[in-house]
């Protein structure tokens, strides 16, 4: 969810719907990798093939370095989110929505293609913010991606603010920067009140967003794992996905379709 849509209220999240239960998808990387948008910290995660991208998104570098700012747009420019489109698991989301079940999505990913397959932008909860949209640091003005990069595709290097000059950034939240607290906050409601929560392409290792897991958990959901490797909460789960995701993904979410 990007900064300018309000959470949910209350009322939508108070656990079961018109007598249908509740369930949220918990989504990470690990869901967008089908369509071309590789992981972070995986085998071949963009950390562990070039640790010094790391700094292209850590708050305190980009400020402070002009340098690190237009690798950084290069490096949006390039990105192969523009190119990615959703694959079977996103598309398995949008289903399950568009059925009737009452679904909330809460996503790590910045790359939007939760609402591409057809999720409600208002059912979406973006966690780590949005790249397809751009915000001023100075002023907090909100601005296209694309057409900050059709400025950067012009010649102009590090953009800014076109109304107050300041630094422009990417509308997604840096190492070193706090999470949005109303959409963080709208999260932690989803998850109390959930009857179900699947936790799909999400290694559950970056806080606060893994708590969430437990949080459903404790409060009374089912918890569902879907994911490659083993997660600091298998032993919490009521049921662990191995599989790969977009052949996994599309048949569990339709067993919830009932």
């Amino acid at each position: 969810m990007s900064a300018e849509h309000a959470p949910a209220t209350d009322a939508e999240e108070s656990g079961e719907e018109d007598g249908r239960p509740l369930v949220a998808i918990l989504s990470g990387a690990g869901i967008s990798t089908d369509s071309g948008i590789p992981d972070y910290r995986g085998p071949r995660g963009l950390w562990r093939e070039d640790p010094d991208a790391e700094k292209l998104v850590t708050y305190g570098y980009y400020m402070s370095d002009p340098e690190i700012r237009r690798r950084s747009w290069q490096m949006r420019r390039t990105s192969p989110t523009w190119e990615a489109r959703p694959n079977a698991a996103h598309e398995a989301v949008a289903r399950l929505e568009r059925s009737g079940v009452p679904v909330r999505v809460i996503t790590q990913n910045v790359d939007g293609l939760h609402q591409l397959a057809g999720v409600p932008e208002e059912k979406v909860l973006e966690l780590h913010g949005s790249s397809r949209s751009a915000v001023c640091t100075g002023c907090g003005a909100a601005s296209s991606m694309a057409a900050a990069l059709r400025r950067v595709e012009a010649g102009e290097e590090d953009p800014a603010c076109e109304v107050c000059g300041g630094i422009l950034k990417s509308a997604t939240v840096m190492f070193g920067e706090q999470l949005d607290p109303r959409v963080l906050g709208a999260a932690v409601a989803v998850a109390k009140a959930c009857d179900v929560l699947v936790a799909v392409g999400t290694s559950l290792q970056v806080q606060p967003a893994a708590s969430l897991a437990s949080l459903a958990a404790e409060h009374g959901a089912r918890l569902v794992i879907v994911n490659a490797s083993p997660t600091p909460y298998d032993a919490l789960a009521d049921e662990v996905v191995r599989e790969p995701i977009g052949e996994a993904l599309p048949p569990l979410l339709d067993t919830l379709r009932g």
